[in-house]
């Protein structure tokens, strides 16, 4: 299990890798990969910046982390969330899920994902033509928590 938040960006492919190299216990990873969009509510994007409060925002990912780990059978998580300042195109985030079974890798992974796009504590700002502008909760964000009440 492992979380990070980093300023670097990432190479998917290396940490599939790292999550499943030499395990025969692990029949599926399943991976979210979240780029930046260059168009949001009809408006187009420049960058997003991101920030965070180190320390709060590793232990609430941890925590995420954590919950899917007692809801599903998983053999080992990756997660990674970047913050600063993101070109459109650039990755944001990875969530890689390890588990015997598909069905425990695509629930757990689409879980944390759910998770982390509500809760976990990141402030993100949209960087547009007109300026830049905060970006708040989606309805349909906090909708998808409900399902795992």
């Amino acid at each position: 299990m492992s979380v990070s938040v980093q300023s670097d960006d990432f190479d998917v492919g290396a940490e599939i890798i790292a999550l499943s190299q030499g395990r025969t216990d692990i029949g599926a990873v399943v991976t979210f990969t979240g780029l930046v969009r260059d168009v949001a509510g009809g408006e187009k994007i420049a960058d997003m910046e991101l920030e965070h409060y180190p320390g709060m925002t590793e232990k609430a990912l941890a925590s995420i982390e954590a919950e899917a780990n007692t809801r599903w059978e998983l053999q080992a998580t990756r997660i990674i969330h970047r913050y600063g300042k993101l070109k459109s195109g650039a990755q944001i985030v990875l969530v890689a899920t390890a588990s015997p079974h598909r069905g425990d890798a695509f629930e757990a992974a689409e879980f944390i994902m759910d998770f982390l796009k509500s809760r976990a504590p990141f402030w993100k700002k949209e960087g547009t033509l007109g300026g830049g502008k905060w970006v708040d909760a989606r309805d349909a964000d906090e909708d998808a928590l409900n399902r795992w009440s």
